[in-house]
């Protein structure tokens, strides 16, 4: 037996905008509308100016009407709880049937509304287990929108899991967002939704009526975005980067475009679902992000975010071939959280604003403040590096850079006999080095030289 008695229409699918006709382009993918419909026992209880049952029937009946001749446009109708009564301690959870298969045409119309006119309510309340069923409804196809348009008077009856059915339905390709409308709605009892939608309310049949129309004109709608990413004159002139739709509620990703210019240089036009609330993260350097972003269905959305950028070049002079070896770390100044890590004698966009940068050459070099700014190319370059070709007995030693007078460690070198070969900047080094056999520190070997761009330098120890 239901805990609730009072409307509800849960809206699974696309959109979420009234006063919307219902039109659409022929050439747009497949719609596909399953109706299901609560014919349970409860429905016969009295709501306004008769019971909820006559009352969700004329309806429904004159919603299917409306939709008569629309191309691309297929209906199906599910019923639950109108096969077995409902007794005392006893419910039949089973209670659920595809009555009318998607179909598309008047006489498809006709058999929906002469199916909802024969209904009688009688039995229980199987939400979860009629939206896992209706999983199986939709045939297999490649370029369809599937929609759930779900009229119910109450709650789960059969201890179920939505959750659990939505993730079943995005396995399927239903995009499982309801929207649930209630008339004098205990909201407390609709924790079971949290996982899937959000909550409106219709306060009577009028507004039934309405919350009804609107579900629907979402599912036969196109909605539209337009993303303008701002440059620092915030003008949309930035493109070229990959964007991801996220799903706010749920985190999950919905979309994955390629920001574009079109011909004109004005963003290109997306058609994208109304129905979810959207965090949209732009894949520049550093990412910006824009939350809970609501589009108007059927309408031409505009989101805008700054992401101004500029170029950094990083360069080794002298020295043009792209396998240099060499990386570098970039980091907002100030901050340890790497941005990137940038080959040299590469180019890449950032986001304007100062950034640090540690060269992963030996020794280490580290730039700090580097300023980026719009459209700009900032140029670093670094001198091209030397060879010290190092051939040494058994024994530990360490490298050195001599500035200003101070030894800062390079490198440790291998203990067996080597000949190594290390990429070194231009500059005064030094070598400490003790022989395996001799246990004396005085006996600690120093071995000072001097690296030039582009020449090896020969050192034996």
């Amino acid at each position: 037996m239901k805990a609730i008695y009072n409307i509800l229409i849960l809206f699974i699918g696309i959109g979420i905008t009234p006063n919307i006709s219902f039109g659409q382009d022929p050439d747009s993918e497949k719609i596909r509308i399953l109706f299901i419909f609560d014919a349970s026992n409860s429905m016969n209880a009295q709501w306004q100016n008769g019971s909820k049952m006559t009352i969700a029937k004329k309806l429904l009946t004159n919603t299917v009407d409306e939709l008569r001749g629309i191309e691309n446009t297929e209906l199906g109708l599910r019923v639950y709880g109108h096969q077995f009564k409902i007794l005392p301690g006893q419910q039949n959870c089973d209670d659920t049937n595809l009555e009318v298969e998607f179909s598309q045409g008047d006489e498809n119309i006709e058999k929906i509304k002469n199916k909802i006119r024969s209904i009688e309510a009688k039995g229980t309340t199987p939400i979860a287990r009629s939206l896992e069923y209706s999983a199986e409804d939709f045939p297999e196809c490649s370029n369809c929108r599937n929609v759930i348009i779900l009229i119910t008077d109450g709650i789960e009856a059969c201890d179920e899991d939505p959750c659990a059915v939505s993730r079943a339905l995005r396995a399927k390709g239903i995009k499982l967002k309801p929207f649930v409308i209630g008339i004098g709605l205990d909201t407390s009892y609709l924790g079971q939704f949290n996982c899937i939608g959000e909550f409106l309310s219709a306060e009577t049949e009028d507004s039934f009526k309405s919350v009804l129309d609107f579900v629907v004109s979402q599912a036969l709608n196109n909605t539209t975005v337009q993303v303008n990413l701002l440059d620092v004159k915030k003008k949309p002139s930035e493109t070229d980067v990959t964007m991801s739709f996220y799903d706010q509620k749920t985190d999950e990703l919905v979309y994955t475009y390629k920001h574009t210019l079109d011909r004109d240089r004005t963003p290109d036009t997306l058609s994208i679902d109304p129905l979810h609330t959207y965090r949209l993260v732009v894949h520049t350097t550093p990412e910006v992000t824009k939350e809970n972003i609501k589009v108007i269905a059927g309408k031409h959305n505009v989101i805008m975010l700054d992401a101004p950028r500029g170029h950094l070049d990083l360069k080794i002079q002298g020295y043009n071939n792209l396998f240099t070896g060499i990386n570098c770390i970039v980091r907002k100044s100030g901050e340890m959280k790497t941005v990137n890590i940038q080959k040299m004698n590469f180019n890449h966009k950032y986001i304007v604003g100062k950034y640090d940068l540690e060269l992963l050459t030996l020794p280490r070099l580290y730039i700090n403040d580097v300023d980026i700014k719009q459209n700009r190319h900032t140029d670093i370059t670094i001198p091209k590096n030397g060879r010290a070709v190092i051939s040494k007995s058994a024994g530990p030693a360490q490298l050195f850079v001599i500035r200003e007078g101070k030894n800062e460690w390079v490198c440790n070198l291998k203990d067996e006999p080597s000949l190594e070969n290390i990429e070194l900047l231009p500059g005064k080094y030094k070598i400490i080095f003790r022989h395996e056999r001799s246990f004396s520190t005085a006996h600690s070997i120093e071995k000072t030289f001097k690296i030039v761009s582009g020449y090896s330098e020969n050192i034996t120890l």
